[in-house]
């Protein structure tokens, strides 16, 4: 009887099963009205945004998290991919309330959404669009030549590496509801039987460093740090959604400290002095954009539901920052009123004859408005400068290695030009991208890891070349976007340096402090140009990271500070977007590499070799599991020859590893470049770039390695040409 009571429960409950998933449970009316509602709001909330963010700029009243919200905006087919995005997570929580209301219960919506069901919304807000596979017959020179977005690079895995695509994960999410709110989302909540610290507070207990403490570094030039930045631009670059009130309820994120998607403001502690100049209390902060179909969709895409981020660059060393990482924005930076292969230039201004820049065409833009608010009437209004990246104008040294690498593009199409009369514009711009690519991977890898992961590791995992792997993935990871590469905010100095011929301080245009050459293109422009600024990006000194002078209060007190608005700071920031992400804590990533995992204090001293500090990290993190990635990354003392410690090494190598082993048309692999044309490449001089594309005369013959002035620097004249015979083509 008992057996026989059981096979009966056993077939109602496979019958309820059965029930409840062979059939969509929603009409086709359902679903399309609350795509249209969906739609309606989101459209409304970036229409919202977008006509306050011009009026504040028209009404010079933007604040720095407006700054930091321009600099995230979506463009282009991005833009296009977060809508989508916003429009399904918007329909599928529609869905959600109706169910809700409909059942008297709280209920996960996935539950009652069929598999079909989501593949109509999918379908209806273009989120389908952003998991079709792409097509790589109809695309011309694959073999040879890179497309804009990367697609294609990987003939198996036509995504792989390409731009608006998720970051991968190495590890799993934590997210406080398992799915898609941050930890610390709900400040009430333990972790671990220990509550999560205010990201502003460590900021203000461990990295606090005032300029004047600054150390700088013995080894290494400001241009380490600076090359940073302009790698990971290169790689990363995670899109805000562009709205700046709630979708749920309208409130405005910069005006309030209330927590509902996307604002998850930064809480200022009790005893913080910017709480005298912040009446709300906390500093706006706007979550990452999801990507499509993450977070609340049930396992649609064969995907985890899960809440995933965006990349919308390239994982690969293409130089996408000069070119751009989609078709329309590449096209639009070309010069095509000649067939010369050319990208376009300035033709207001010129550096003492040299190329500039082009200006962007926004009617306005964050340049004229930061030169308005200056206060200074010598300074005359100039829009932004394009470039590939949208982040060129962010300080005026990143804006001259963009300057200065698209010089470099010109020279090389020109040169390329006098040796093959009879190529047309697209055969000589594809192959100057092709060698400016090639540059870079060799220069990166040669030259600049070395001095960041240190000679062991480089031995270890970036040594010998070992060949195209179809079978690996390159795209980036989170941790490394969001935690490991974000290392070098702990190299910035508090100036950017330009100094005169004789490599001493500027008399007529001094060294600016940071926050004075955020957004300011008339300081290249009517203040020297390029050549003051790059001397002193090789002529200087990075800063030094140590445990007690982190990160200097530049960047932590003065961030995108342009008025007397409360300014940003970056270390909390970068904690924040962290938790954002749902990256795991420090011991987890300490054991993904294969190190310790620090217990106690005792442990925990004996990794950072430092008691002092790890007695500081416990008593606000309560136990080392807890302590956010990025801070227990750059807190550790540095690896041999390196500027990172254990964790960040073994995370960036690996990184590197995979964007060259699983990039198809990476400089070594067999195919990509002719024999002689990769031993030209493997001469790769930066000095002879700067030499080449401005008026320097003599600079360090390795411009990342800090020299006196005098024995340490080498002519022009004496530093070889960069040999571009091996490309000369008989002509058919």
């Amino acid at each position: 009887m008992k057996w026989f009571l059981c096979l009966i429960a056993a077939g109602l409950y496979l019958c309820l099963q059965t029930c409840v998933h062979a059939e969509p449970r929603l009409s086709r009316s359902v679903i399309e009205k609350a795509v249209i509602e969906a739609k309606a709001t989101v459209d409304s909330a970036y229409e919202y945004s977008r006509r306050v963010s011009i009026d504040r700029v028209r009404r010079n009243v933007v604040s720095p998290a407006d700054i930091l919200r321009t600099l995230k905006q979506p463009v282009g087919p991005t833009r296009s991919a977060v809508r989508a995005a916003d429009y399904m997570d918007n329909a599928i929580k529609l869905i959600k309330r109706s169910l809700e209301k409909r059942q008297k219960r709280s209920i996960n919506a996935t539950d009652l959404i069929s598999e079909e069901d989501l593949q109509v919304i999918a379908d209806l807000t273009g989120c389908s669009s952003r998991h079709r596979v792409p097509s790589c017959k109809t695309t011309p020179n694959l073999d040879y030549f890179r497309t804009a977005a990367s697609v294609c690079n990987n003939r198996k895995n036509t995504r792989w590496g390409s731009a608006n695509t998720p970051f991968t994960r190495w590890l799993p999410a934590e997210y406080q509801d398992k799915i898609s709110l941050p930890k610390g989302w709900d400040p009430n909540r333990k972790i671990g039987k220990h509550l999560l610290p205010l990201v502003r507070e460590v900021s203000n207990q461990i990295l606090r460093t005032a300029n004047s403490d600054v150390e700088s570094d013995p080894l290494y030039t400001h241009l380490v740090t600076i090359f940073g930045q302009w790698t990971d631009h290169d790689l990363t670059f995670t899109p805000h959604s562009p709205v700046i009130r709630s979708f749920s309820n309208g409130i405005d994120c910069e005006r309030s400290c209330e927590r509902t998607e996307p604002c998850f403001p930064i809480e200022i502690p009790e005893q913080d002095p910017r709480l005298d100049r912040d009446l709300e209390g906390c500093i706006p902060f706007f979550r990452s954009a999801a990507a499509c179909g993450s977070g609340n969709t049930g396992h649609f895409f064969g995907a985890s539901n899960v809440r995933q981020q965006m990349n919308s660059l390239t994982a690969f060393i293409d130089v996408g920052q000069v070119y751009g990482a989609e078709d329309i924005k590449a096209r639009f930076l070309r010069n095509l009123t000649s067939d010369m292969g050319l990208l376009r230039v300035n033709t207001e201004y010129t550096d003492n004859g040299r190329e500039l820049l082009p200006f962007t065409d926004m009617y306005s833009n964050m340049c004229a408005t930061r030169a308005r608010i200056t206060n200074d009437f010598n300074v005359e209004e100039v829009p932004c400068f394009v470039a590939g990246d949208e982040r060129s104008n962010e300080n005026i040294a990143l804006t001259s290695l963009h300057t200065l690498f698209m010089r470099e593009h010109n020279r090389l199409a020109g040169a390329l030009a006098e040796l093959n009369p009879h190529w047309d514009g697209e055969r000589l711009y594809q192959e100057a991208r092709k060698i400016m690519g090639g540059y870079f991977q060799v220069i990166t890898f040669r030259d600049y890891l070395l001095h960041i992961v240190g000679p062991d590791v480089i031995a270890n995992q970036l040594s010998t070349y070992p060949g195209y792997d179809e079978n690996v993935d390159p795209s980036i990871s989170n941790v490394f976007a969001t935690a490991a590469y974000r290392f070098a905010h702990l190299m910035v100095q508090p100036f950017i340096f330009r100094l005169n011929e004789h490599y001493r301080e500027h008399q007529e245009f001094p060294s600016p402090l940071l926050h004075e050459a955020f957004f300011a293109p008339w300081r290249i422009i009517f203040e020297g140009g390029l050549d003051p600024i790059i001397r002193g990006l090789v002529g200087r000194r990075a800063k030094l990271n140590t445990q007690d002078h982190m990160m200097p209060d530049e960047i932590r007190e003065r961030l995108f500070e342009f008025s007397s608005a409360l300014a940003l700071d970056l270390a909390s920031l970068n904690m924040q977007r962290g938790r954002d992400h749902g990256l795991p804590g420090y011991n987890k990533w300490r054991k993904f590499c294969g190190l310790s995992q620090p217990r106690n204090r005792k442990q925990l001293s004996k990794v950072l070799k430092n008691d002092k500090l790890a007695r500081s990290l416990l008593k606000l993190y309560g136990k080392p599991y807890n302590i956010d990635v990025w801070l227990g990354g750059v807190a550790e003392p540095f690896v041999r020859g390196g500027r990172v410690g254990p964790l960040f090494a073994c995370l960036i190598a690996t990184q590197f590893q995979k964007i060259r082993q699983g990039d198809r048309l990476w400089w070594e692999n067999k195919g990509v470049f002719t024999e002689a044309q990769r031993e030209s490449l493997r001469e790769t001089s930066l000095a002879r770039i700067i030499c080449d594309n401005t008026g320097i005369t003599e600079v360090p013959e390795q411009p990342f390695q800090y020299q006196h002035r005098g024995t340490g620097y080498t002519k022009c004249r004496d530093i070889p040409a960069f040999d571009l015979s091996p490309w000369r083509e008989n002509s058919p």
